[in-house]
Order: C-alpha cells, then sequence, then structure tokens
C-alpha cells in the first residue's frame, strides 16, 4: 500500500433469504433452475485467458435424475496441466506485486456479484449439480461464499496490519508475502462455498491457483468461474482443470515451484498426498504448506438432563439435512436410556414427515446423495444393519435408484458401542445410535472420545452445567468444533472457525485469519537509521 492505511468495509454475515411461497427470490430460483436444467453446457477448462475444450468430455447429471443430462466437461491431458502450471507461475509476477487492497476490491466485487445479479444462477446450479434444497444452496452457495470473501478481505487486512515493536534508532517491519511458486487448491462436491473459498483464499493473499474441483460439482464450479471473471480477477490467477485426478495431482507434486495445497476431501486422499509430497520433498524450492480439512465421525451425547425434544430436532437437522453429506454432519448418538425411547420416537416422527424428492420441488426436505458410488456404499451398510443380530434399523432403511440417488433417512440403533457404523465415515443420511445406562454418563464420554480416529465436530446436550463443564475437558481432543445444546453443523464465517485434528485435518480454521495466516510467508524487514562504525562494544573498555 503506497498511499494510505485503508480500511475495508466492515464484514457482516449475509441474511439467509427465506424462500417463501410468493417472494421474489423464490421465482427467481424456479426460473433460473428450470432454465439451467432444461440446457445443456459445454464446460471448458480454463487456463490463463484460453477456454481449452479437449473434445474428450464427461457428462453431467442431476443425482436426483441422473440419466437427464444438464451438461458436458472437458478432461485433462498432463499438457494441460503442465500448462495451468506454467500460466500461474506467469501471472504471479504481476499478481504478487499487485497491491493489496486492489486484490480486496475484486473479491469485494465478486461477494457483491453473489448477492445480487449472481443468486439464482449460483443457487440454481448447486441445486442441480449437489442435489441440495433451495436452503441448503442458500446457506451454502449464497451466504457462506459471500461471507468468506467479505470476512477474509477483514482478516486479509487484519494479517497486514500486525507489526512487531521498534526499538529507538531501528524500524521493524513485516511483510506478508505470497508463497513462492503456485497453490493447488482440491475442493469437494459437497459445499459449493468450500469449492470457491480454497482457490479464493490462497489467492487473496497474493498466490496463484491451479485448481481442480470435484467431478461432481464442476456444473456449480461454473458458475464460481463466471462471478470471479466478471470481478476481475485478472487470467492465470485461478487456472481450472479437469480430468484424472492421479494423473492431475503427481503433474501438480512433480513440479518444483508447488508451493502449497489447499485441501477438503477424503482422509485416505489426504494422507496420501501427504505421503507423495514428503517422498517428494527435495524436488521442491521450498517446504509446501500442507492445509486440508478432512473426514469425520461426528457426535450428539445427550445426558439425562437434557431436553429430549431438543435432542431429537438436534439429531433430525444435524444427521439428515443435505442428506447427511456434511463433513460436520452427526452420524453417531449416544443417549441414556431414561429418555432414549422418547428421542427415537421423536426423530422417527420427523422422517415420517419428510418429504423427499428433487430440489425443483421446494417443499422437499430430503433429495439424493451425489452419486451411484456413494448410494451402493450406504445401501449395503444398510442391508448388513439389516441383517446383524447386534443392530435395528429402527427408522427408515429403504432406497431406491432407478431415477436418482434415494437412500431414505435411517437410523440404527446398536447394542455394540463399536458396531461397524458407529466408527464408519458413511457420508449419508444414516445415523447410529447407542443407548448407555444413565450412570455410565462419565464412561460414555470417554467412549465417545475412544470410538473414532476423527475430531471435526461434536455437541453435547444437557440441562446439568456440570454435566456440561465434564463434557467440554472429556471431549476437549475429539472435536474442533464443539457445539453445546446445538446441532453439529452449521458453522458460520466469523463465528465458529471450522476445522478438527486428528483424521479431520489440519485444524487451519477455515472462515478465520488462522487459514490465510497460511498462504503468506512473512518477511521481517529491520532498518537501522544511524549505522555503526566501530565494532567495538563498550564492554571491551
Amino acid at each position: 500500500m503506497g498511499k494510505g492505511f485503508f480500511q475495508v468495509p466492515t464484514a457482516i454475515n449475509e441474511p439467509v433469504k427465506s424462500y417463501a411461497p410468493g417472494s421474489p427470490e423464490r421465482a427467481a430460483v424456479t426460473a433460473q433452475y428450470e432454465a439451467y436444467f432444461n440446457g445443456n453446457v459445454d464446460v471448458p477448462m480454463y487456463i490463463g485467458s484460453e477456454e481449452v475444450k479437449t473434445g474428450n468430455t464427461n457428462t453431467m447429471t442431476p443425482p436426483h435424475d441422473h440419466k437427464h443430462v444438464v451438461g458436458t466437461y472437458h478432461l485433462a491431458e498432463k499438457k494441460h496441466v503442465t500448462q495451468a502450471i506454467e500460466t500461474a507461475l506467469e501471472a504471479r509476477k504481476k499478481w504478487a506485486q499487485l497491491t493489496w487492497e486492489q486484490r480486496a476490491a475484486i473479491f469485494l466485487k465478486a461477494a457483491e456479484l453473489i448477492a445480487g445479479p449472481y443468486r439464482a444462477k449460483i443457487n440454481a446450479a448447486t441445486m442441480i449439480a449437489q442435489s441440495k434444497t433451495v436452503h441448503q444452496a442458500e446457506i451454502d452457495a449464497a451466504c457462506e461464499l459471500i461471507d468468506f470473501l467479505r470476512f477474509n478481505v477483514e482478516f486479509m487486512s487484519q494479517i497486514y496490519e500486525e507489526q512487531p515493536d521498534s526499538a529507538e534508532g531501528i524500524w521493524n517491519r513485516v511483510e506478508y508475502r505470497p508463497l513462492e511458486g503456485f497453490v493447488y487448491a482440491i475442493t469437494p462436491f459437497n459445499f459449493t462455498a468450500i469449492a470457491a473459498n480454497l482457490p479464493a483464499s490462497a489467492a487473496m493473499m497474493g498466490n496463484t491457483v491451479v485448481w481442480k474441483p470435484s467431478d461432481s460439482q464442476i456444473f456449480s464450479a461454473k458458475v464460481i468461474v463466471d462471478i470471479f471473471k466478471e470481478a476481475g480477477v485478472p487470467d492465470g490467477v485461478i487456472n481450472v482443470v479437469y480430468g484424472d485426478p492421479v494423473m492431475i495431482t503427481d503433474t501438480v507434486l512433480d513440479s518444483p515451484d508447488f508451493a502449497g495445497v489447499h485441501f477438503t476431501g477424503s482422509t485416505y486422499v489426504f494422507k496420501e498426498l501427504w505421503k507423495k509430497i514428503g517422498n517428494n520433498i527435495h524436488t521442491y524450492k521450498t517446504y509446501p504448506k500442507i492445509v486440508g480439512e478432512t473426514g469425520g465421525k461426528d457426535f450428539i451425547i445427550a445426558h439425562p438432563s437434557a431436553n429430549p425434544k431438543q435432542v431429537a430436532t438436534g439429531i433430525s437437522r444435524g444427521a439428515f439435512e443435505f442428506q447427511g453429506q456434511k463433513c460436520s454432519a452427526a452420524s453417531r448418538v449416544y443417549l441414556p436410556k431414561s429418555m432414549a425411547d422418547e428421542v427415537l420416537n421423536y426423530v422417527k416422527e420427523d422422517i415420517a414427515s419428510f418429504k423427499m424428492g428433487s430440489p425443483a420441488d421446494l417443499g422437499n426436505f430430503i433429495t439424493a446423495v451425489i452419486h451411484e458410488g456413494s448410494f451402493d456404499k450406504l445401501a449395503k451398510y444398510i442391508d448388513q444393519a439389516k441383517a446383524d443380530a447386534d443392530a435395528e434399523v429402527f427408522a427408515g432403511g429403504n432406497y431406491d435408484k432407478s431415477k436418482g440417488y434415494f437412500i431414505e433417512p435411517t437410523v440404527i440403533v446398536a447394542k455394540d458401542p463399536k458396531y461397524t457404523t458407529m466408527e464408519t465415515e458413511l457420508f449419508g443420511p444414516v445415523v447410529t445410535v447407542y443407548v448407555y445406562e444413565d450412570a455410565d454418563w462419565s464412561e460414555t464420554l470417554k467412549l465417545v472420545d475412544e470410538t473414532s480416529e476423527y475430531a471435526l465436530t461434536g455437541a453435547v446436550f444437557s440441562g446439568d452445567r456440570y454435566a456440561i463443564d465434564e463434557a467440554t475437558k472429556a471431549l476437549e481432543n475429539c472435536a474442533g468444533n464443539f457445539y453445546v445444546n446445538d446441532k453439529p453443523t452449521g458453522a458460520v464465517v466469523g463465528q465458529q472457525p471450522f476445522g478438527g485434528a486428528r483424521a479431520s485435518g489440519t485444524n487451519d480454521k477455515a472462515g478465520s485469519a488462522q487459514n490465510l495466516l497460511r498462504w503468506v510467508s512473512p518477511r521481517l524487514i529491520k532498518e537501522t537509521f544511524v549505522t555503526p562504525t566501530d565494532y567495538r562494544y563498550p564492554f571491551l573498555g
């Protein structure tokens, strides 16, 4: 910054629109959904100023209507990935030198575009690509993404403002340089906001990016690219490639200029990435930054003092919104025997009231899971629970993939607290409940902590403050985001920085300044105003 100490607009969370019958936003998103659904878009890769079409394509189909094609996308060859890397490195020469307020203005404009003319587009695209209800699309693709962009600009300004003290006769200052090289962003299907934030947060700090979206999210990723282009992100700053993830990743990780990876996805894939980076460590010019948010086996534990209806609502929302396809979704529940039947019956009533089908019907609460692989995996676990003597399918348990990949919200009650679905991440609308003896509250807390390799989110429901305190301490290490008397989902940017440890990731807290700090390499500059001319110190006499 050369001409002023600039203050950015104060970030506030974007209000969630209601989409109530008769509302203008409902009419807008419905019309846009129909236009996208009945269209056929051809999505290129974006490398610098080029829109690259290879002719080797895959089709895009909505999970809730998997025989209906809404478009195609083009697959990369190795040469295209190499081109994307070279383009990112060339673009870095100007982008890294651009004053920070100019970068900030681009992403603030992107937020305003999403809040206004692109809101229906990005929500409708997310409803089609990822089978989100309009409410889930609104809180993700519109509001959370707007919040990421606005709050990250504010966090960026706070980071730059943080400076060291200076003693008499010297001036100490810190430059927050972008990383030397390029950043690789690998994004998941389930959140359009995450898909945009992973490349955008690194780019905001002056880095250039090679971005590989999930194959299942490319339809809505195209809208993200359109927004960034209209907002003024220069060519080459964010380069987008699709295709074989192993080939793309191997090509990226073979580059000496690889400077970091921003990842959200499976634990196994992230560990394999980490291993490849380690094996290639002598190749790189610098130690790469490795930032990842991975899996979860998130819990709810109820104390005997909890309100049964509140617990049931926490389960119904926490386990089944967006078909349980959230890293934070509740998938294992511990209920005291004294209230278990009451809670389970409330949940069963909720499930019976859920409407399931296409997100085009805004009255539906449940839609389809993302693809056939997910469907088949979930069906297998449901069938196993039906057959096993130490488990019972208490509610739901039906499934059908003839038109869309529909899994009925399912509650399994397990007699064994280490039953497979109490430990395994399923990533779908299946929750497993274990009923414990009321007197075993403290022992059950230990069970919660020891059962899963993950440590992303968790929740305790209790009306007893001593029990809440005990749970907060006992469960300190098994949830990076811990909720008291609330479901374990729905972190809001700027309010609940999100991330977990153990097998759930590096806990670099998306939606906070901690994450942005991973995308800079600080340089300390010390300037001495009157330089000594004699090496002798006073102690020498």
